[in-house]
């Protein structure tokens, strides 16, 4: 069974719980205009992403001197479209997919490498064809060289990759054998990248090249078929699945819906999921109009990551601008607090719910809402954001204790209130 559609028209704390799933965060004025909408109408609206970016992004990666100031350009650029561009849904999905297909500066440091795997993150962020989504990871030069695919030649079998696309990118643990991570494994020989190896060419463009004098052309079975299969073959029988369904939509429903997500649920999703052949679009736009997402259980679910508490604190402030030192310092901070984009810990992502919250980080956190709101580079306010924006609801249970305050006060402790933390 589908998921039960939400049919009531928008109420201002629907608007507001839609906006601080999907775009981060929202101002009273964007809140107001989605109240009394239908919300399977403003789900599709908002997936109806362009390739339009945030206008005068001040950072260029391809400037960089080194290959580790290029990493960190291209973190600073990420950010900015983040705070400031128009299609947040879609970064917020790119943020997703980068803790899915994970890749890591550690090892790709290629300014172009970066770029490419970005926007290829972007182009498939609401994608109605997931096969074609992991096909074009599988075979982007980041993910080659951070899985070491681009090693994998044979008679010497690389099975990295082939591990991680069963186990992190499609089936998940406990259905497949290490017999079918070797035959995958030789059925991706030959896929490597040419250009931008070494440090010295962190500037040069890269490219996917499959070499068949390194592929192994014998027969191999993998998850129950047989036959001369190719690096193309496997990646598809993966992302097809039927375990990917339900392994992937429980990562949507984690990044939309809770922490911990009803299984129920994400069965119904899963269910869509197969029934549209894997369009995420379609599952995506089911999920964010249903009375699961807007469940009274649901709401305050999902603990914001740092840069989600970042970016959800500058897009309730209404987008001031931000200096570009301020920015790039930002983009360390989040790092700090545990969340360096394009550096996930391990090559299974960010656990993210409660590992996002301890001393340290809560400390952090408060030390940028200071320098937000407190702090004498504090973006100067045309107005002071409203409780709606800052905490989802008119009358908070916090309106008694911010009463009386002034304007900069009772924001900065709407932004380290418990329910500014959570989504």
């Amino acid at each position: 069974m589908p998921l039960t559609p939400h049919t009531r028209p928008l109420t201002a704390a629907d608007a507001a719980h839609l906006l601080r799933r999907t775009a981060f965060g929202g101002t009273q004025a964007q809140t107001r205009a989605l109240t009394g909408r239908d919300a399977r109408e403003v789900a599709r609206e908002r997936l109806a992403f362009t390739d339009a970016a945030a206008p005068g992004n001040p950072f260029d990666p391809t400037d960089a001197a080194t290959p580790g100031a290029g990493v960190q350009l291209t973190r600073a650029a990420w950010l900015f479209e983040l705070l400031y561009g128009p299609h947040p849904l879609r970064e917020r999905l790119a943020l997703a997919w980068s803790n899915h297909f994970v890749i890591g500066t550690d090892k790709v440091r290629n300014v172009p490498m970066l770029a490419s795997y970005l926007a290829l993150l972007r182009r498939h962020a609401a994608t109605g064809d997931f096969t074609r989504f992991a096909l074009e990871v599988a075979q982007s030069p980041a993910m080659l060289r951070y899985l070491d695919n681009a090693q994998n030649r044979r008679g010497k079998p690389n099975e990295n990759f082939s591990r991680e696309l069963l186990e992190l990118f499609t089936t998940g643990i406990g259905h497949y054998t290490e017999d079918d991570v070797r035959e995958g494994a030789r059925a991706l020989t030959g896929w490597t990248y040419e250009g931008g190896r070494g440090n010295k060419n962190y500037l040069e463009e890269t490219r996917f090249v499959f070499r068949p004098a390194q592929h192994d052309a014998g027969r191999k079975t993998y998850l129950g078929h047989g036959g001369n299969l190719t690096g193309e073959d496997v990646v598809r029988l993966a992302a097809t699945h039927p375990q990917t369904a339900t392994f992937v939509a429980r990562k949507l429903h984690r990044a939309f819906v809770r922490d911990t997500p009803d299984e129920r649920a994400v069965a119904a999703s899963a269910e869509t999921w197969r029934r549209t052949n894997g369009n995420v679009r379609a599952v995506l736009e089911e999920l964010l109009g249903s009375e699961v997402f807007y469940a009274p259980e649901n709401r305050s679910a999902v603990i914001r990551s740092p840069v989600e508490f970042i970016v959800g604190a500058v897009r309730a402030l209404g987008q001031p601008k931000l200096e570009p030192k301020q920015i790039l310092n930002l983009a360390q901070t989040a790092g700090k607090m545990g969340q360096l984009l394009l550096q996930p810990d391990t090559v299974k992502g960010w656990d993210g719910g409660r590992e996002w919250i301890n001393d340290s980080t809560l400390l952090t956190r408060m030390q940028v809402a200071a320098a937000l709101t407190l702090g004498p580079q504090a973006p100067q306010l045309a107005e002071p954001p409203s409780l709606l924006a800052l905490l989802g609801s008119e009358r908070p249970p916090l309106t008694a204790a911010l009463d009386g305050l002034g304007p900069k006060q009772r924001t900065y402790l709407a932004l380290i209130s418990p329910e500014f933390q959570l989504a």
